[in-house]
């Protein structure tokens, strides 16, 4: 089969779509004929050399793929050759085929209209996981409070504006440009926050009548920690996925103590596998449902063959796009 290889840490142009060997599914594992797979920034992190695939996952880039079900590994059950199935990933999902731990797969999604195209259902797996762990069951998000996201227009930031909307929750986001405030808004973002221009404590504090936010999903680390903290209202939550802007800040402790708030950081890729199907199973539980409905949607900006990955991985950092950047076989 082919797929992306990584010749060495460094920019775009070190992603080589190679000749590999065929993965083959072991205990608990079915082999994906790969359709499609979106782009995250993880895997430009994973290209610079900085984040290393878990040990005995694919050292291909690649965090969640939909296709169809090629074959079907020793002591799996519920699933059959031909399935369509999006799939949350360790790695390997820039390639032909890969290995996906039966715990870690979904079906393709109904929408209002009937199942969903493959490419559409390749943008949904690391988002929702990620949304539905941090915001919901990490964070406890409830109808009527106030959620700040920060980056609302990115893969995740989209899907976490539909997902706390849907549940009846108030959203805060910030995003460097008007446009991208625009799309924002048309996904039901409530508070629109242009971080170029704008405060986004002020702006959150002003909307919420000076309350603040119940939980904040920051993307950005360090630069933010100390004005999340400020932004918190009385028990918030602060849940850093992310850390565009540093890995190492000064945390005010007596402002948490005082608002008695929580802090908490999480990543996905390198969770057990049980971890990770129960999260799986929640998403399916909860987000397949409003999906169907039509009240969530994946968002996605761009396709890009994939290989071409190079090219994808350059609008991720021009950071030009609104949603996925998605890769097609």
């Amino acid at each position: 089969m082919h797929a992306i290889t990584i010749t060495g840490p460094g920019g775009p142009e070190v992603l080589a779509w190679s000749e590999v060997d065929d993965p083959e599914p072991g205990e608990g594992e079915v082999l994906v004929e790969v359709a499609a797979a979106a782009v995250n920034r993880a895997d430009v992190l994973q290209r610079q050399g900085f984040y290393d695939p878990p040990p005995g996952a694919s050292p291909y880039p690649g965090l969640e793929c939909s296709g169809r079900i090629a074959a079907v590994g020793p002591g799996v059950g519920g699933w059959r050759v031909g399935d369509e199935v999006c799939a949350l990933l360790a790695g390997g999902g820039y390639a032909e085929k890969v290995a996906v731990p039966h715990g870690q797969l979904l079906p393709v999604p109904s929408g209002p209209d009937g199942p969903l195209d493959l490419v559409s259902a390749a943008a949904l797996p690391e988002v929702v996981c990620t949304v539905w762990s941090n915001v919901f069951m990490q964070a406890g998000l409830r109808p009527g409070e106030t959620l700040l996201v920060h980056g609302g227009a990115s893969g995740i930031g989209t899907m976490a504006i539909q997902l706390a909307k849907a549940v009846g929750a108030r959203v805060a986001v910030t995003a460097g440009s008007r446009e991208k405030l625009e799309r924002c808004a048309e996904l039901g973002a409530d508070v629109l926050v242009d971080y170029r221009e704008q405060d986004f404590v002020e702006e959150v504090r002003e909307a919420t009548g000076g309350r603040g936010a119940d939980v904040v999903l920051d993307i950005i680390g360090a630069k933010y920690l100390a004005r999340n903290v400020e932004v918190l209202a009385r028990g918030g939550r602060l849940v850093v996925i992310g850390l565009q802007g540093g890995a190492k800040g000064e945390l005010p402790l007596g402002a948490l103590l005082a608002k008695r708030g929580t802090v908490s950081a999480t990543s996905l890729r390198g969770r057990p596998l049980e971890e990770k199907a129960e999260i799986v199973g929640a998403v399916r539980e909860h987000v397949w449902p409003l999906i169907a409905a039509g009240r969530v949607r994946p968002v996605v900006d761009r396709t890009v063959p994939m290989s071409n990955a190079a090219g994808a991985h350059g609008v991720l950092e021009q950071s030009d796009h609104v949603g996925k950047v998605v890769l097609t076989v």
